[in-house]
């Protein structure tokens, strides 16, 4: 069982990962951080934790899946369907934007140019995502 809320990062760069729980740390904001390199390691994690986040950042443009392969996949999912998914990018192409909206994505954010930026959004999309909204998960003591 977590501790706290928890969130899952899906992103292929090593460091952008640890650059992200740098900033979360900095935030303050009481969160259990996982981070997954691919969509098949997010399936597997999430398919493997009775608990789930409540909510699943996704880097689009990952080096072996885009993430509207994940989304499909999440979204056909009875038990993992309803969990939000905010698509985590360097991309603010257009294109992008659509699909992954098309795909299910619950949110769009560009990520920041700087590290204090990085954590005013993360302090940001755990006020909204943790603390304001409500999804059909079973809502428990961690989320």
């Amino acid at each position: 069982m977590f501790a706290h809320p928890s969130i899952l990062l899906i992103d292929d760069s090593p460091g952008e990962c640890e650059l992200f729980r740098l900033a979360v740390i900095q935030s303050g904001v009481e969160v259990s951080l996982f981070t997954e390199d691919d969509a098949e390691a997010a399936m597997h994690f999430l398919n493997n934790h009775s608990i789930l986040p409540c909510f699943v950042l996704l880097d689009w443009h990952l080096s072996n899946h885009c993430g509207d392969a994940f989304l499909k996949r999440l979204r056909s999912d009875a038990r993992l369907g309803t969990i939000p998914v905010v698509v985590f990018t360097t991309s603010d192409e257009a294109a992008d934007l659509a699909a992954a909206y098309a795909q299910g994505a619950n949110g769009y954010v560009v990520k920041p140019a700087t590290f204090d930026e990085l954590v005013q959004c993360i302090e940001d999309m755990c006020r909204y995502w943790i603390g304001r909204n409500r999804t059909a998960i079973r809502m428990t003591a961690t989320c």
